[in-house]
């Protein structure tokens, strides 16, 4: 299958790996990625709390593209998903404001019909390829992996259908089928702050610390995310944690699709695993194989 890719502004720069493993994970697969030509920024959440229209313009202009190629958008960060879901939504619901966002994608020669499904990558590959599929073309088994999958507070929030919105299993369920063990992690949707870790710093490294000590205290060898945001809060700040709550926090913090990568084959550095602050052996990860 073929689908239109968001990497949205992130995966270009401070979450490259995260857009090379999605990009090695798809082709191994047999499913296609093409990018979106001329894509711009979602808009984040910046712009829903500035200027609603103005917000759901940029994010639907994206949603244009998507349909002008005939598919449905894979956005692996899980702001974009968000927002370019919610955009969505919103104007399949809302005709006035649907009739706002025409006048304008108008203006850039552009329509939109209300035709673009936005998924998010984890979705895609449990539903579309299928576990059993993916544990088939597997060359190597992450047996003996304790991983704990975090999911973050965006994807599964509010109703998506996407999974569970207070116990997501997608994730524990495809890596299990891996060979991995899943520690019992209940902070699996908690968040880990977002950009309150550059306005109110010590709330974010209060709950951040609280996620990683979850994990280690579960058993945790590494965690494994679906969001650029909460990948960097969780590691780049580990050393800022350990000294501010005198603990000692270690944790690789890996995109799950740098882990499935090394599952079907991938090398560290085709996963952007190289970028990663906090290392983590591809042969321990491969459960030795």
């Amino acid at each position: 299958m073929e689908y239109a890719y968001y990497p949205g502004c992130s995966l270009e720069a401070s979450a490259k790996g995260y857009d090379e493993s999605v990009r090695f994970v798809f082709n191994a697969l047999g499913h296609k990625l093409t990018e979106i030509e001329d894509w711009n920024c979602c808009g984040a959440t910046y712009y829903m709390s500035t200027k609603e229209t103005i917000s759901l313009v940029i994010s639907a202009r994206n949603l244009a593209l998507a349909e002008k190629q005939g598919l449905d958008i894979v956005a692996p960060c899980s702001s974009c998903y968000t927002i370019l879901y919610k955009t969505n939504e919103i104007l399949k619901n809302n005709p006035v404001m649907k009739a706002k966002v025409d006048q304008a994608l108008r203006k850039d020669r552009l329509s939109y019909n209300l035709a673009t499904n936005v998924r998010h990558p984890l979705e895609v590959l449990v539903n579309d390829v299928g576990i059993e599929k993916i544990a088939a073309e597997a060359r190597f088994r992450l047996n003996g992996l304790k991983a704990a999958p975090y999911y973050g507070c965006q994807i599964v929030r509010p109703d998506r259908g996407l999974d569970d919105k207070e116990n997501p299993v997608m994730m524990d369920s495809l890596f299990e089928a891996l060979g991995v063990q899943n520690v019992y992690f209940p902070m699996k949707v908690r968040c880990c702050g977002g950009m309150l870790m550059t306005t109110f710093p010590h709330v974010a490294l209060e709950l951040n610390k609280d996620i990683l000590a979850c994990a280690k205290d579960n058993g945790a060898d590494v965690i494994l995310t679906t969001c650029p945001l909460c990948h960097i809060n969780l590691e780049a700040y580990q050393e800022k944690i350990n000294k501010n709550f005198k603990t000692d926090f270690r944790i690789p913090i890996v995109f799950f699709t740098q882990a499935l990568g090394l599952a079907l084959g991938g090398k560290p550095r085709e996963l952007g695993m190289n970028r990663n602050l906090i290392a983590f052996d591809a042969a321990e990860i491969r459960g030795g194989n």
